[in-house]
């Protein structure tokens, strides 16, 4: 085994930054989800965290390492939504300017709350321009440091805050199952999972539509896709990362993965049996155990709900039967 760009000791030190500024979310469960899948299964719910996803987890742990100069110059990002509020809102708070790369169609929620969070919008074209080259170039014109969403050591420390959390409030786990997009959830869950729960199965759960994590760890390399058009718009990534994909070719067991149609299926049991509302891309991990495509059964199960901002014409939309 090489060594992994983040450890359990960073893990740990971003749980210590994070503690009094971070929400300590709830962790759910629910006889029906019990009974429809023959586990145990824990939900950890990161649409309770602070702007209403896990994201802001690694966004404050990267920004509050900024040096002096750094903070001067102000912090610059590329998100779908979550990130950006992340990112927007960790900046508020520390004293940091913030500029954010969004694609035009990202939810006008997510936009609003950017925006209300103080942060500088500028829009690209997900299908048509490269959000990686143009949040550099920004960052090289400003003198603005990039945090990209899930590929950097601390976002993903940050994010494995998530899982030690709770792996310490429900103790040792057969299975974790964890939302995957660009791999800095999975990556820092992982690392926190390996260490307090070392035998545990470790899953990541990507849509169907973009199941190129999937292939890479079958494959033994980064593979890169095209835009995925799928409803869970924040895994609408076209790659891992360097650092993400490093620790789950090491750690993670297997990934798999769900469709659109049981992102929603899974998004009405949230609201109709559990009372809460998570968005399409929270709920692939739990959709996995919900709609059997990962063996739960007799299992204790830890499944990370990874956020819930949703625009409620969206979420209506959805849950009645129009998903396009």
């Amino acid at each position: 085994m090489t060594a992994l760009p983040i450890s359990f000791d960073d893990v740990a030190a971003a749980h210590a930054r994070l503690r009094g500024v971070a929400h300590r979310t709830p962790v759910l469960t629910s006889s029906t989800a019990n009974a429809l899948s023959g586990a145990q299964l824990y939900f950890k719910c990161e649409n309770f965290q602070r702007m209403g996803a896990f994201k802001f987890r690694g966004a404050y742990n990267s920004i509050a390492q900024f040096t002096p100069e750094q903070k001067a110059g102000g912090v610059i990002t590329f998100s779908s939504g979550n990130h950006a509020q992340a990112i927007a809102l960790s900046a508020k708070l520390l004293g940091v300017k913030a500029v954010i790369v969004m694609p035009e169609d990202a939810p006008a929620v997510k936009v609003a709350a950017t925006r209300g969070y103080g942060g500088e919008v500028v829009f690209y074209n997900r299908y048509t321009e490269d959000r990686e080259a143009l949040g550099r170039r920004l960052a090289a014109e400003r003198g603005l440091t990039l945090i990209p969403p899930y590929d950097h050591p601390h976002v993903m420390a940050g994010q494995g805050t998530a899982a030690k959390e709770l792996i310490e409030d429900v103790g040792e786990l057969d299975l974790l199952l964890v939302c995957l997009g660009g791999g800095g959830l999975l990556s820092g869950c992982a690392v926190a999972a390996r260490a307090l729960s070392p035998r545990c199965t470790i899953v990541g759960v990507e849509p169907e539509a973009g199941n190129d994590g999937q292939r890479s760890l079958r494959s033994g390399e980064i593979v890169h896709i095209d835009t995925p058009k799928t409803i869970a718009d924040g895994a609408q990534t076209q790659h891992l990362g360097q650092y993400t994909f490093a620790v789950i070719r090491q750690l993670v067991d297997d990934i798999a993965t769900v469709s659109d149609a049981e992102l929603v299926e899974t998004m009405k049991f949230f609201a109709s049996r559990m009372k809460i509302v998570v968005e399409p891309t929270g709920c692939l991990a739990a959709a996995a155990a919900l709609q059997g495509k990962v063996d739960v059964k007799g299992k204790r199960v830890g499944v990370i709900v990874s956020g819930g901002n949703v625009d409620l014409m969206r979420f209506a939309g959805l849950v009645n039967g129009a998903q396009k």
